[in-house]
């Protein structure tokens, strides 16, 4: 008997599903990579960018003279500057239509490989201004087998409020904290808006693997593949920095200080000694660790002392992390020995460039300072992504947008690449 054509496809279709059923496939060998990378939205484009995409990317990151100078003149123009910046009310009228939103942002919406499937990871993301930066950062990030919970300061604009949620909201995988908090400089809520965050994303469904916290002003500097092969190589273990106490940073745990007018003030009386005579260590407020040292953080009998001690120090979280990563039995931790010290040069976590060690440690910053740290311009980019670094901060879209831009088209096309 013959078949005809509707039958033939319809014996196809029935074949497929059998073969799916007993040899189940990852959409890529389904779709083939290369059929894949045809898809022009996994691509960014010119027109995904603002003004700055007149620049010349490839030369910029080759550090080339010519581009930079190029780059430098138009950043200098009185148009530049009044078309950087994408206001809050763009991101809470786009997001309304969710899958429009992702496409035109050029969200991954699949995993771009096995190794990246099954290595999940979990962000902790601290947000208080500046929705352009966060967005582009989690688009940066973004992967759908990863989960994300996001911060936003208690004081922040209702703008801010109403543009991450919007956002957040077209993502299964990414949510906002259960508890918000009023963000201090130098205070305790820095550490509690991570811990609330590790609660929400300890006890979500997605087994993750490895935690990384972030602020809204971090940019990647590798791509999800990078830093899933980053983490497998360190076998279980954190890296964060982690060092003995210096002589001029002690007066920050050994006197109280209390939140006064929304500042962290000495109170000039002397603090208590540490619970259980914990060597107090010194490091930094993010950190790369896997998913024992949070539960050892949610639920290790010692650590409810350390977070009430802890509360009326000053700069906390660049101490509570440290020391924690320095208890015996916390999963991934070391030993309080000088010997194992990590700076935050040797960790993984996140470029700094302070600018006390400028011209010395690293080059000069080619953007600008705040608090002391560079915020970075396209002239750092090239020295970034020569670093081993997964992150660095910190960058300012209304400022200088062509460093993420660079960044982030280099990243996406670097991680396409990696799919051949």
């Amino acid at each position: 008997m013959r078949l005809t054509k509707k039958s033939c496809l319809l014996l196809v279709i029935v074949g497929v599903i059998v073969l799916w059923m007993f040899f189940p496939l990852h959409p890529l060998d389904l779709w083939g990579s290369k059929h894949i990378y045809s898809y022009s939205w996994l691509n960014y484009s010119d027109a995904d960018g603002g003004p700055e995409n007149k620049c010349d990317c490839p030369a910029i990151l080759q550090g080339d003279s010519k581009a930079l100078e190029q780059a430098k003149t138009l950043t200098s123009t009185k148009d530049f500057q009044k078309s950087i910046t994408i206001p809050n009310e763009y991101y809470i009228n786009a997001s309304q239509d969710c899958r429009n939103f992702k496409a035109s942002r050029k969200y991954l919406t699949i995993p771009l490989s096995r190794v990246e499937e099954d290595f999940p990871l979990a962000y902790s993301v601290v947000v208080h201004h500046k929705v352009q930066n966060f967005e582009r950062l989690l688009r940066a990030i973004y992967a759908p087998q990863n989960i994300y919970c996001v911060h936003v300061d208690k004081k922040s604009d209702a703008s801010v409020y109403s543009a991450i949620g919007a956002i957040t909201s077209c993502f299964p995988n990414v949510f906002t904290s259960t508890l918000w908090l009023t963000m201090v400089y130098a205070a305790w809520p820095r550490v509690q808006a991570d811990i609330n965050c590790m609660a929400d994303l300890y006890n979500a469904k997605t087994k993750w693997k490895y935690f990384i916290n972030l602020c809204g002003q971090d940019f990647p500097l590798k791509t999800n593949l990078e830093i899933v092969n980053a983490l497998l190589s360190l076998r279980g273990d954190n890296s964060m920095e982690s060092e003995q106490m210096p002589e001029g940073k002690k007066d920050r745990v050994t006197h109280t200080y209390k939140i006064v007018n929304g500042q962290n003030q000495p109170t000039g009386n002397e603090k208590e000694p540490p619970p259980f005579n914990l060597p107090i260590l010194t490091g930094s407020a993010y950190i790369v660790v896997n998913r024992g040292y949070v539960r050892s953080v949610l639920e290790d009998s010692r650590i409810p002392a350390l977070i009430e001690w802890s509360k009326d120090t000053f700069i906390p979280d660049e101490t509570f992390w440290a020391t924690i990563q320095r208890l015996p039995g916390v999963p991934g931790s070391k030993r309080p020995h000088p010997k194992y010290d990590m700076t935050d040069m040797n960790a993984i976590v996140r470029m700094v460039k302070w600018q006390g060690h400028e011209g010395t440690v690293y080059p000069e910053c080619h953007g600008h300072h705040v608090r002391d740290v560079c915020v970075y311009g396209f002239g750092d980019v090239q020295w970034l992504l020569q670093q081993h670094h997964l992150f660095a901060n910190k960058f300012d879209t209304d400022i200088d947008p062509i460093a993420v831009y660079c960044l982030e088209k280099y990243l996406r096309e670097k991680a396409l690449a990696e799919l051949f």
